[in-house]
């Protein structure tokens, strides 16, 4: 398998995911800017969408969306723990959590990374990732991870979002269960390793 990364952005969680399963997969860097991997390849004829992540299979048929992907990764291995078995409950559970990062935590961060949003509505983004990061903080009570006592793709796409506090400058402070979650997901070794792939620690 190939993944179609962008070091540091949402691609981030299948790499986790990846590392996190053992499977065997290679990693092509492409730029967002000039729509070009690393090898000088038209990423738009790879992913007509536009953006990574993107996960050629072995088939070589192309999978997005990060959501789809971490789980198609998942179920290669049923027996990591990365995922509920397909069709149960704590899965839909798994599923709900895994949108939720998607549609109201991930997508809040975009405007923070473009230069052309007004602070004004840059402060009516960062009263909307509060809020959401007060649910999350609520729900990690008691709890190691997203889930329970299980690491699984939430916690890797949920890290990876986490991740880019620093880089618009929201302290999580305000959520300390959140900022130690933080701190055990980026411990583990296959996000150590996956951070070290991208260029992004030593």
């Amino acid at each position: 398998m190939k993944l179609y990364y962008l070091p540091g952005s949402c691609s981030m969680a299948v790499h986790i995911v990846l590392r996190e399963s053992g499977l065997d997969f290679d990693l092509i860097k492409v730029d967002l800017e000039t729509r070009k991997t690393e090898k000088g390849d038209d990423f738009i004829r790879i992913n007509p969408k536009g953006y990574v992540p993107a996960l050629q299979l072995n088939n070589n048929e192309i999978l997005t969306e990060c959501a789809v992907i971490m789980q198609f990764v998942a179920d290669q291995k049923p027996g990591s723990g990365l995922a509920p078995a397909a069709g149960t409950m704590d899965r839909y559970r798994l599923m709900e959590t895994l949108h939720f990062i998607s549609t109201e935590l991930h997508k809040s961060f975009s405007p923070l990374f473009n230069p052309l949003v007004s602070g004004e509505e840059r402060e009516g983004v960062r009263d909307i990732i509060a809020t959401n990061l007060s649910y999350l903080n609520d729900q990690l009570s008691g709890k190691k991870f997203l889930m329970g006592d299980t690491f699984t793709i939430a916690d890797a796409y949920l890290a990876t979002v986490l991740g880019w506090t620093g880089h618009v400058q929201i302290d999580l402070a305000p959520w300390p269960n959140l900022g130690s979650y933080l701190a055990q997901i980026m411990s583990r070794p296959a996000v150590q390793k996956t951070l070290k792939a991208e260029g992004l620690a030593d």
